[in-house]
């Protein structure tokens, strides 16, 4: 009865983040007719500000910008009220302002040790530039740390569960889903009696992620519980921006600044294949201990910081007690709006794409790219690079399905092989390039994570874990069927259609 309390409270929340949504909607369609009706100079004044909105769109010069014109220019008024609200970026509102001083507090506590640089240097000339970039952006490398990779959510779980039973200090979760079931209650407890033990809990979650279990009843067991929770970007104050854009969708656990984990599993039945519902659920994960872990531990006490506000935190009372020596290297690394115009992510991904010699592939959940990375793609498959990408055959989203298949055209014709993950739903996030260097995080290959999102993963080099995450790849994809460029082609009209549609507007699906 308490859960299906619960559910039915998260189930209210649902729906009514979903009217205020539709009433945007619907009341800029009622404005518009209204003043294209009856005020008719004041619609031609707007007519003539989307004008500007393009012009000032095109000199940004960035593809993500491309569609808002389409969308402005096939919608003149309607589509500049739907900028303005939904697509205008925010880098100067006092949220990004705030954003941006706390990461200029967390370059303190992250310094670069240049041996580590210049040994990686010699070793890999080639991908070195990947490492140097992302120091630019204020994440070292970092040598002596371990690497374990999970092929499926459900080992990532019982390594997770195992790690927490042992914290002796402090438990950092960072998740932009969590569900109700048993992986949240075999956690809960867990929370429950470290507390106890005088161990010290943070847990921050997305609210419109975890929109169906952030409701008062869970806030008070928490409180109740001496968890210390912020709420990221609470749905209530923000429904003018789209709800679903803008959000935090990191996943980061840290057990007593000795080991951290990354990846794209949330904390969720589903997640460890305990619940189904796409088939099996293929998500991966990684396991970090020793030096690198203070990367991921700079990066949540930076979210923690700019979500609760009021905070000034001392890093380093979280970094690990220990160190340990073991070959290979990392770098944690993080993205998001608030960094726009640049992208750190991003051009971390491009930059693994062009310094391909043998081969580069990818898993996402989601392909929807703008035109320069395409390019990048095409141009490394037709310079003899083995490019390979694999999505999924069942999809969580029917609409971001079907742009993703209309985003297949182009690669397939210049050489990328495409592979649907057949068995169920892939939402593994991962990329692995020559056998030297991989990341594994939350990052889909789409607009989203790339411009909206605030993003997490690990770039790796020199250990177990690259050879692994290329491993899992290639049996995965025995997994997959080949999308060929010829059927590809022969797809349904109506199909096409649809999916023509769908990709004019790719910024806000």
């Amino acid at each position: 009865m308490n859960l299906l309390r619960k559910r039915h409270a998260g189930i209210t929340r649902a729906v009514t983040v979903a009217i205020a949504v539709l009433l945007q909607l619907i009341t800029m369609f009622i404005l518009v007719t209204l003043l294209q009706e009856y005020v008719s100079w004041f619609y031609i004044l707007f007519e003539i500000f989307s004008i500007f909105l393009v012009c000032m769109l095109v000199n940004d010069g960035q593809d993500y910008e491309f569609y808002w014109v389409i969308i402005v220019l096939i919608l003149p008024v309607f589509g500049f009220f739907l900028y303005f609200m939904w697509g205008r970026k925010r880098t100067n509102s006092r949220e990004y302002r705030r954003f941006r001083e706390v990461k200029e507090k967390g370059l303190k506590y992250k310094k670069q040790d240049e041996d580590v640089i210049r040994e990686f240097r010699l070793l890999h000339p080639n991908k070195a530039q990947i490492s140097r970039l992302l120091i630019h952006y204020g994440y070292p490398l970092y040598k002596n740390t371990q690497v374990t990779y999970f092929p499926v959510g459900e080992r990532k779980f019982e390594a997770l569960i195992k790690d927490m039973r042992q914290a002796t200090r402090f438990i950092f979760l960072e998740y932009f889903i969590i569900y109700e079931g048993k992986i949240w209650e075999e956690i809960k407890e867990i929370l429950k009696e470290k507390i106890s033990q005088g161990v010290e809990v943070r847990l921050l979650f997305d609210d419109f992620g975890s929109l169906m279990i952030n409701t008062e009843e869970f806030r008070h067991e928490l409180a109740v519980m001496g968890v210390r929770f912020g709420i990221f970007s609470p749905i209530h104050e923000g429904t003018s921006r789209l709800t679903f854009n803008y959000r935090n969708h990191q996943k980061i656990a840290i057990i007593d600044g000795n080991i951290g984990y990354t990846g794209g599993v949330n904390i969720g039945d589903e997640y460890a294949n305990i619940y189904e519902r796409f088939g099996h659920w293929k998500d991966t994960a990684v396991r970090l201990e020793g030096d690198g872990v203070w990367g991921l531990t700079c990066i949540f006490l930076e979210m923690w910081e700019f979500v609760k506000g009021y905070e000034d935190l001392d890093y380093t009372k979280y970094k690990s007690l220990y160190s340990m020596e073991t070959a290979g290297f990392v770098q944690p690394m993080a993205d998001g709006p608030a960094n726009n115009p640049s992208n750190p992510i991003e051009e971390t991904y491009t930059h693994m794409i062009n310094k391909a010699r043998e081969y580069i592939y990818f898993t996402t959940p989601y392909l929807v790219l703008d035109e320069k990375m395409v390019n990048d793609l095409c141009r490394a498959a037709r310079s003899g690079v083995d490019v390979r990408i694999i999505t999924p055959r069942k999809y969580d989203k029917w609409y971001v399905y079907m742009v993703t298949v209309s985003n297949y055209g182009k690669l397939l014709a210049n050489g990328v092989k495409i592979y649907e993950y057949v068995p169920g739903f892939i939402h593994s996030k991962t990329a692995v390039a020559d056998d030297e260097c991989a990341i594994c995080g939350s990052i889909n290959m789409d607009y989203r994570s790339f411009y909206l999102h605030y993003e997490c993963g690990v770039f790796m080099s020199e250990n177990k874990a690259v050879l692994d995450i290329r491993d899992d790849i290639l049996e995965t994809i025995e997994k997959s069927q080949q999308i060929f460029y010829d059927a590809w082609k022969k797809r349904p009209v109506h199909q096409r259609i649809i999916q023509w549609c769908l990709r004019l507007f790719s910024p806000i699906l």
